[in-house]
């Protein structure tokens, strides 16, 4: 098949324009390439990069104290798992849910959740104005203890801590938290029997630093040295 001189033409002019253009992109790669190769000069007036800051003591302790509760948590999050998984550990734990499920079913009546949630309101006051105004008390009679401190500390965490659970399974388990009068009624006997047992364990406390007051004071003078 002859190809008339007007095709032939065009195609010489497209395969020139080609070669152009493929020398053209091949020529700029070398010249990136070439550049990227050199060593980049930095002036005479440029600022060296800054070191960084030497770590302070506090964030030293920070970051190696939680380095420690992380470690502490996947040790006893493995523990925990193992122990799961263990056949003894399912059993021992069936054993002490066991009774307690026992003793709740026979609470289950319709008066269980307005006395739980007296008595651990009772108790929150009560250890709350011991906490408080008992200490001020003993310590204006010149008595301290920090056994008792933290004897009325844990009992207020733990009556909190049931006044809550007591609510969310009343919620749950009951029409206590639905009737207001029986949320009043409860919240009235509790701040009552909670306000007598402050005054009976504050006269308690002072009776006891009482006692260590004079114990102290019969002690026998140290005799002299030799």
């Amino acid at each position: 098949m002859l190809i008339s001189s007007q095709s032939r033409v065009s195609l010489i002019g497209q395969f020139v324009t080609a070669a152009v253009l493929l020398t053209l992109v091949c020529t700029l790669a070398l010249v990136d390439a070439a550049e990227e190769g050199l060593p980049t000069e930095t002036p005479a007036d440029a600022t060296p990069p800054a070191a960084a800051e030497p770590e302070s003591p506090e964030a030293m302790i920070q970051r190696k104290a939680g380095e420690a509760i992380k470690t502490v948590e996947d040790q006893a999050s493995k523990v925990a798992k193992s122990v799961d998984e263990t056949q003894q550990a399912k059993v021992a734990a069936e054993n002490v849910l066991k009774p307690i499920y026992m003793v709740a079913e026979s609470l289950s009546f319709p008066a269980f959740y307005w006395i739980a949630f007296t008595l651990f309101a009772a108790g929150a006051i009560s250890f709350a104005l011991q906490l408080v105004l008992g200490k001020l008390v003993v310590l204006s009679r010149m008595g301290f203890s920090l056994k008792e401190i933290l004897s009325d500390l844990l009992g207020l965490v733990i009556s909190l801590l049931g006044l809550v659970l007591t609510t969310q399974a009343a919620t749950e388990n009951s029409t206590f938290t639905t009737s207001a009068s029986a949320v009043l009624s409860a919240t009235a006997v509790g701040g009552v029997l909670g306000f007598f047992m402050y005054l009976w364990g504050q006269s308690q406390e002072i009776e006891a630093a009482r006692g260590r007051s004079m114990t102290s004071n019969q002690q026998p003078p140290a005799a002299p040295g030799k």
